[in-house]
């Protein structure tokens, strides 16, 4: 379940009071993955990194940017920030794009200015998901929701002011941090007797730890394979059997009634098949994927 990132709208300040050479900064810093970041930076003992909230850095406002890049002349920038609101995006079609697009537009410019390396975080829901075979990176992008939509033409700005960029694609994120589809269900599942959850949409859930991992490894390793890349952990289930092996981890008894798309009525369209095929990210990224299931243990062993 994802969450809303509004922008404010009254202007941000930006006070610097000290002078510090950051290799990394990421905005969205205090947001689900953003936190996931700070903890693997943690125990990566990664410490030229500067996690920069909404408050502090707006990416729909350039000058607070331009004094940002100025400050810490990074070599990485991580954009974890978002309008993720899937349902009110319909209703909220300029704000949604101005973050999802003219944000990202405004730092990729930026990071072509001082030569810094972008990573910015996309979703499967840029494909429409109609189809029954793992989605590699060149399919064809066809959204079907604002979300989806806006995210897309993020990811197309980016080529169109910087080369040096990582779009990382991927799906279903959860972690211990801010609110998601694992929390809410052990909340509900402890509070109700009975739960309906779709069966027919199906894809693979993402630890964000996972994705954290991955990220960084990009940074440590100094990776110049430039493009689009897919990552979720591996193997494929719907939300319904992802609901089942949540209170089977958690030890929750409450009663699972697997429902259809059409029965659980939602202002948005969602993906009906968006998993993603990771063969990209594991050979020119070096990265190990774990299973899905085996994330989630991890996961929900630190809940």
């Amino acid at each position: 379940m994802p969450l809303a990132a509004r922008p404010r709208k009254r202007a941000c300040t930006i006070i610097i009071q000290r002078c510090f050479m950051s290799k990394i900064i990421v905005f969205g810093g205090s947001g689900q993955l953003g936190q996931c970041l700070q903890q693997v930076a943690k125990e990566k003992n990664i410490t030229e990194i500067e996690f920069l909230p909404e408050e502090q850095a707006n990416i729909l406002n350039p000058d607070i940017l331009e004094a940002v890049f100025a400050e810490y002349k990074p070599t990485y920038c991580i954009n974890c920030a978002a309008y993720t609101a899937v349902d009110k995006a319909e209703d909220e079609v300029d704000i949604a794009r101005k973050v999802n697009k003219d944000g990202v537009a405004n730092l990729s410019k930026l990071c072509k200015a001082y030569d810094t390396t972008l990573i910015h975080i996309s979703t499967d829901f840029v494909f429409a998901g109609t189809g029954n075979q793992p989605l590699v990176e060149t399919d064809e992008a066809a959204p079907i929701s604002v979300y989806g939509l806006t995210k897309l033409e993020g990811e197309q700005v980016i080529p169109a002011y910087t080369e040096k960029f990582f779009i990382l694609r991927t799906s279903w994120l959860y972690s211990e941090y801010a609110n998601n589809f694992v929390k809410t269900m052990l909340k509900f599942g402890r509070e109700r007797d009975e739960l309906r959850v779709i069966w027919d949409q199906i894809g693979t859930p993402t630890y964000a730890i996972d994705l954290a991992g991955c990220i960084l490894s990009i940074t440590e390793t100094r990776n110049q394979n430039f493009g689009i890349y897919h990552y979720s952990n591996e193997g494929v289930t719907s939300w319904y059997d992802f609901a089942k092996v949540i209170f089977e981890l958690g030890k929750v008894d409450v009663k699972v009634v697997p429902v259809r798309t059409a029965e659980y009525v939602t202002k948005a369209t969602r993906p009906t098949y968006s998993v993603m095929d990771k063969t990209k990210a594991k050979t020119q990224l070096n990265v190990e994927i774990p299973y899905w299931k085996d994330s989630l243990q991890k996961c929900m062993s630190r809940l």
